[in-house]
């Protein structure tokens, strides 16, 4: 337990120091190595359409993911009906009565409360992800994928022009890294250029895992399932793809994709008001 609480910790300062490393390399490297003269370059040149691409990644990736933090799943322990006598605590050790919760909720011991619609605990962000944030947190995944995959592709573009060497062959890029450690240690390559190269292959790594985490995560939004749900067998009411969808991502889904906007309110808490 304290080795996932302290994970909980790092893990979001670490996305924040990879999501400033990366930062700090397109607008001051990648960029700036595209411009060969500034005072003759068009206004819709491919530097500054790729800078302005990278700056809409990176603000909904972010925005996406401070939503996902400030959307946090309300705590339904104050508000279910857990049966008499049965406490919050009991919920460690998966003893329920019958009817005592809706289902899909779930305890949280890194959070410590019970959320509806309960998917999982998404360390990177330090938060559970439920009804309230899901659409926030698949949008995240989205983004930070494009994100990476953009700056692979810029940093392999600025390591072509640097070290002279073409991509064209599909292995150049994995006989890259072992090539460059020999270089590094013999002296031939520079550290910084070491650093890009390392880069280049956590933005790979990031950027499918990311998206493979998407689009695991849609497939059960489609079936109307979370994570927590399939983990435990539970059998969940068959509905039409289109109202799962709408239940997570919202009637105005096309201005989520563009924008970081807040998160559809849970079932929960609209039959509460009702």
């Amino acid at each position: 337990m304290l080795v996932l609480r302290l994970l909980n910790v790092v893990a979001p300062a670490y996305f924040l120091c990879i999501s400033l490393v990366t930062f700090v390399l397109q607008i001051f490297v990648f960029i700036p190595s595209m411009f060969r003269d500034p005072s003759t370059t068009p206004l819709f040149s491919p530097a500054l359409l790729h800078g302005a691409l990278f700056l809409f990644l990176s603000a909904n990736a972010l925005g996406n993911y401070v939503l996902v933090i400030q959307s946090s799943p309300e705590d339904l322990g104050k508000d279910l009906n857990l049966g008499k006598g049965v406490e919050v605590a009991d919920w460690l050790d998966g003893s329920r009565s019958p009817g005592s919760a809706l289902p899909g909720t779930h305890f949280c011991r890194l959070c410590a409360r019970v959320t509806q619609r309960h998917d999982h605990h998404c360390f990177f962000t330090g938060n559970c992800i439920g009804s309230r944030n899901m659409r926030n947190f698949i949008m995240f995944c989205l983004y930070t994928s494009l994100a990476c995959l953009e700056s692979l592709v810029a940093g392999m573009a600025y390591i072509s022009a640097t070290l002279s060497m073409s991509f064209a062959d599909p292995l150049a890029f994995l006989t890259l890294l072992p090539h460059s450690i020999s270089q590094f240690f013999s002296g031939a390559l520079l550290s910084s250029e070491m650093f890009v190269i390392l880069m280049l292959y956590l933005w790979l790594g990031i950027g499918l895992a990311c998206a493979g985490f998407c689009c695991h995560q849609m497939l059960l939004i489609l079936r109307g399932q979370t994570r927590y749900q399939v983990r435990k067998g539970m059998v969940v009411r068959a509905r039409p793809w289109r109202e799962n969808l709408q239940e997570v991502f919202g009637k105005k889904w096309l201005l989520g994709l563009l924008i970081p906007v807040q998160n559809v309110e849970s079932s929960y808490r609209r039959q509460k008001e009702k």
